[in-house]
C-alpha cells in the first residue's frame, strides 16, 4: 500500500521534511500501525510520536483516530494540536 505521508509544523522540523511517499509493509493497516510503524524509525520519530505526546492525525484531510484503516492512495497528516491565545 502507498501513501502520502504530510508532516506540520514541530513535527516537519523535527522530521527534516514536509511530506514523504510511503510503501507500506503489510502489516500496517491502521492508523495506529503506521505511528507505531514510523515510531520504530528512531530518534525523533520516536521521540515525537511516543506515547502521551500530543498530535492529530488526518486522512484525506478529515480528522481520523488510530483505529482508522488505511487504504492505498490515502494522504495522511500528522500534526501537533493548534493553540492559541
Amino acid at each position: 500500500m502507498n501513501v502520502t505521508l504530510l508532516y506540520f509544523a514541530r513535527l516537519r522540523e523535527q522530521f527534516g521534511t514536509a511530506s514523504e511517499a510511503a510503501t507500506l509493509p503489510a502489516e500496517v493497516k491502521t492508523l495506529g500501525d503506521l505511528v507505531a510503524w514510523l515510531r520504530a524509525r528512531g530518534g525523533h520519530w520516536a521521540t515525537e510520536l511516543a506515547e502521551g505526546r500530543a498530535f492529530r492525525l488526518a486522512v484525506n484531510q478529515d480528522m481520523a483516530d488510530p483505529a482508522t484503516a488505511l487504504k492505498d492512495g490515502d494522504e495522511v497528516a500528522i500534526f501537533p494540536p493548534v493553540t492559541g491565545g
